[in-house]
């Protein structure tokens, strides 16, 4: 399942206390009625039909992030039934397997996903606002009214315009025409990222020419040049162009919340990211700072977009990138393919002499590996990126490998197994079981298909890959993969398998269609040991 930006979740008293519109509800009521409403396959369409307005969470019953955001999803619910005109929130179980052609439909990657849909769900917007209670109930107040407010006096203004966020201003001569409607369209599409006003008179805005009469587009933002104009009202063109000058030249990461958005902006672009991290209150920053802008703006327009990230705020990113607090100062660049591109200790000067050398194709990639261990003697053999080729490909035996995250429960579950079926065959000198850490090791993603954990893989000699686990049915595929001798051979077959395809395997061991089921008490370890006769040797 695809890696989610972290949200921060808030735990509410039972009683809501609103602004103006919000409605007051006890713990009694709010406990004896339910309203967020139970979707599934079976109410679903008729339902979202009928609704002009309505929000989906798709969930699931095992997820963390679920539980936390349910007693507030039900808050928000509670107080939103009582807007004029009442919004409706509900819910469907996406892990139920009935339910998910409807996941699958709506674009399900993660839990929760929740969608804002219009039009008797004809149309779809990905919910991008709060996770608490008062702040779905603000954010779907404006997601439910008009795309664009019109400001009609320097105080709507000033109420709507700030110097914390991105908002967006049409100045047109009259609400009518092609140019206005095309705006409105792009308000409608981009409501759910951006806030948008019009107004027939520049002269209420904070800040650009006031002589103006339109149609013209003005974006204000709190970095950079604080404000932008545009004239281009191809929908197209307007959407380019909000997506281009909503991104710093240079995104801060720091503890500000005020910089989260662009920072998960900056994360989402398909551009190469280069990253820059050092300690903002070391006296040598403001250099750095000064000279890393300076190639930011050289490299603008150029499929390259720069972070500048403070020490203390970017553990998480060291731990991804497996990087160490005395590599700082430090610059990192990630390809949209997951490539990296690693230059520690630089002082400011060496900076754009890097990035050039990079751009020019002259830096060799970044891999990141644990270390190799010391002794490596117990029945699973531990790999990491460093040894990967050796262990799997240069070893000349088949090759089961698990893929895991140490935090992963079913990886845990499946521990004691894995160790078990290795002492199986610790004695057949033609297999080696392994496992490797997907966490703390770069996984070459032209060879591994690892999208979850655990994710087995069996390597049959001549190299061919069988994915134990995994969510899609079988297919065929071709691959490349480096030889002992280093000459890319063809891997025969790719196969997916899941729960239900190691039943049918046993199945056909116990049908006698294979090689006898082996005698052993546990059935997991039974299916592990029989599927990994089937694949090496078959």
């Amino acid at each position: 399942m695809a890696i989610r930006v972290s949200i921060f979740f808030f735990l509410f008293a039972l009683t809501i206390f609103a602004s103006s519109s919000f409605t007051r509800i006890s713990a009694e009521e709010a406990e004896s009625k339910e309203f967020v409403l139970t979707l599934d396959h079976t109410n679903f369409s008729d339902i979202v039909s009928k609704q002009d307005f309505i929000v989906v969470e798709f969930y699931a019953p095992w997820c963390g992030h679920c539980k936390k955001l349910a007693p507030e999803y039900e808050k928000a619910a509670s107080v939103l039934s009582s807007h004029d005109p009442p919004i409706t929130l509900a819910k469907v179980d996406a892990n139920e397997e009935v339910n998910k052609e409807l996941a699958t439909k709506f674009e399900v990657k993660g839990f929760p996903t929740i969608k804002i849909l219009r039009n008797g769900g004809k149309h779809a917007q990905e919910y991008k606002g709060p996770r608490d209670a008062d702040g779905i109930v603000a954010y779907l107040k404006k997601q439910s009214g008009p795309a664009s407010a019109e400001i009609k006096s320097v105080e709507d203004a000033s109420s709507l315009i700030d110097d914390k966020k991105i908002f967006i201003v049409g100045v047109f001569p009259k609400f009518s025409g092609e140019e206005f409607e095309n705006f409105t369209a792009l308000a409608e599409k981009l409501r759910s990222e951006y806030e948008f006003g019009h107004t027939s008179d520049a002269k209420f805005l904070p800040r650009g020419e006031s002589s103006v009469t339109g149609p013209i587009v003005r974006l204000f933002k709190p970095f950079d040049e604080l404000y932008v104009d545009f004239q281009d009202f191809h929908v197209d063109g307007l959407e380019k162009f909000v997506e281009e000058s909503s991104l710093p030249i240079v995104t801060v990461f720091n503890s500000d919340p005020n910089n989260h958005p662009f920072v998960v902006k900056f994360f989402n672009s398909p551009n190469a990211k280069a990253m820059l991290f050092l300690n903002f209150s070391n006296e040598v920053a403001d250099p750095f700072q000064s000279k890393y802008r300076e190639v930011a703006e050289q490299y603008k327009g150029e499929g390259i977009s720069f972070l500048i990230g403070d020490l203390d705020a970017s553990q998480g990113a060291f731990q991804y990138f497996g990087l160490s607090e005395d590599q700082v100062p430090l610059i990192i660049i990630q390809k949209d393919n997951g490539q990296k591109y690693l230059k520690a200790n630089l002082e400011p000067d060496h900076i754009a002499p890097w990035v050039k050398a990079y751009k020019d194709g002259e830096v060799p990639a970044y891999k990141k590996s644990e270390p190799i261990p010391e002794s490596n003697n117990e029945p699973v053999k531990v790999v990491v990126a460093d040894t990967l080729q050796d262990i799997v490909f240069n070893s000349g035996k088949n090759v089961l490998i698990e893929f895991y995250a140490p935090w992963c429960g079913h990886c845990k579950k499946l521990a004691p197994i894995l160790d078990e079926v290795a002492v199986s065959y610790e004695n057949d000198a033609a297999v080696i079981i392994a496992k490797l850490d997907a966490t703390a090791n770069d996984i070459p993603s032209d060879t591994f298909d690892v999208k979850g954990y655990p994710t087995l893989i069996g390597i049959k000699l001549p190299h061919k890959t069988k994915l134990l686990q995994k969510t899609k049915p079988p297919h065929k595929t071709h691959q490349k993969m480096s030889s002992k001798e280093g000459q890319p051979i063809r891997v025969k077959r790719i196969e997916t398998y899941t729960v239900a395809h190691l039943s049918c395997i046993m199945a056909l061991y116990k049908n006698g269609s294979m090689i006898p089921m082996p005698d052993l008490p546990s059935l997991p370890v039974t299916l592990l040991l029989m599927t990994l006769k089937f694949c090496f040797y078959e």
